[in-house]
């Protein structure tokens, strides 16, 4: 090759550098870059405002209802049944007449008791007039008053049994059961009826020595009844066993049912759930509280949405949530969603 041919393929390359270079700067003259560079997103995370709020532990229980004012009805006096007229399911009020016993034999001691009052009484007038003549003793005085005594104290013991040969409702109710019959001859302390008051249905739950101290009288439970398609019905802690089974370590505590769904009968299963330890507590997303070697802390946000550790004392955990003891106060913000890559002063964006 020639010295000329090599100096033109020079100058030819010479000339393509060049034109590159000017395209170059011609691109870089609006002060533009070539390729746009993205902006950093922002650090998003959810937020929670601080609030009291009414928790509690659940604890369920199972149980049986039953009435808790019942009365089983028996006879003071023996005798033939002469009337009877209720069945099981009979609506009844206090001092209606339940049962009639046959009472021909008393009202005819009855009769002969009030015949010997009168007689001792006439006794002791006529007696009391003699003394005022000295025509009597002082002993033959006073046993006409001992005779005028007892006989009124025969009569007054018939009229109380023959009281007893009709037996009234002590309080209004359902009878629950008949044991006999009209015209059964039963003796004395025979049980007769059963009456219930179906407006003071109760169940007994059995709950461990560790539950009781948390329970009080009056403490409100939910009542779940099979029978009745199982929705909740209002109920309360109406008296806690002051004794506990040596064997479960486990007492008998009675549910009110207050008031009485309509339907619910004696011997249906009710499931009890109840709620202890119920205060107004300072609780907080169970995910929001964070761990590390220098114990417990949560992330808040200033009026800047920058995050700030904040070392807390938690307390009881109910459900997902978790109670803070110290720490914190209301009305602050706190993260509960999204700690991947969080710092102290990182800056953040809350969203929904």
């Amino acid at each position: 090759m020639s010295a000329i041919t090599h100096a033109h393929l020079l100058l030819s390359c010479l000339t393509i550098l060049a034109i590159n270079l000017s395209c170059s700067e011609i691109g870089q003259e609006g002060g533009k870059p070539s390729k746009k560079t993205r902006a950093p997103s922002p650090h998003l995370v959810a937020t929670e405002v601080l609030a009291y709020r009414e928790a509690g532990l659940s604890h369920a229980r199972s149980g049986t209802l039953k009435a808790r004012q019942s009365v089983r009805i028996f006879n003071q006096e023996e005798g033939r049944i002469t009337e009877l007229p209720l069945y099981e399911g009979d609506r009844v009020t206090a001092g209606q007449r339940l049962v009639r016993l046959e009472d021909d034999r008393l009202r005819a001691e009855l009769e002969k008791a009030r015949a010997t009052r009168e007689q001792a009484h006439s006794d002791l007038q006529r007696l009391t007039g003699l003394t005022k003549r000295k025509a009597i003793s002082d002993d033959e005085l006073a046993r006409a008053n001992t005779a005028l005594d007892v006989a009124q104290a025969e009569e007054k013991l018939l009229q109380i049994r023959l009281g007893y040969t009709q037996i009234e409702a002590p309080f209004d109710g359902l009878i629950s059961q008949r044991l006999v019959e009209p015209g059964d001859v039963v003796p004395r302390h025979t049980h007769l009826l059963s009456l219930i008051d179906p407006a003071s249905l109760i169940t007994e739950i059995l709950v461990s020595d560790l539950l009781l101290p948390r329970l009080s009288l009056g403490d409100t439970a939910s009542v779940r009844i099979d029978g009745l398609s199982g929705e909740p019905f209002p109920g309360r802690i109406l008296r806690i066993h002051p004794e506990l089974d040596a064997k479960t370590r486990m007492g008998t505590v009675e549910i009110l049912l207050d008031p009485v769904p309509p339907g619910a009968r004696p011997g249906q299963l009710a499931r009890v759930t109840l709620n202890t330890a119920s205060m107004q507590r300072l609780m907080v997303p169970f995910q929001a509280l964070q761990r590390d070697r220098d114990g417990e802390y949560v992330y808040r946000l200033d009026e800047n949405n920058r995050v700030h550790r904040a070392p807390v004392n938690s307390g009881l955990r109910i459900a997902d949530r978790i109670e803070i003891i110290d720490g914190l106060s209301t009305g602050q913000r706190l993260v509960v969603k999204g700690f991947l890559g969080l710092r102290e002063g990182t800056q953040v964006e809350p969203v929904e």
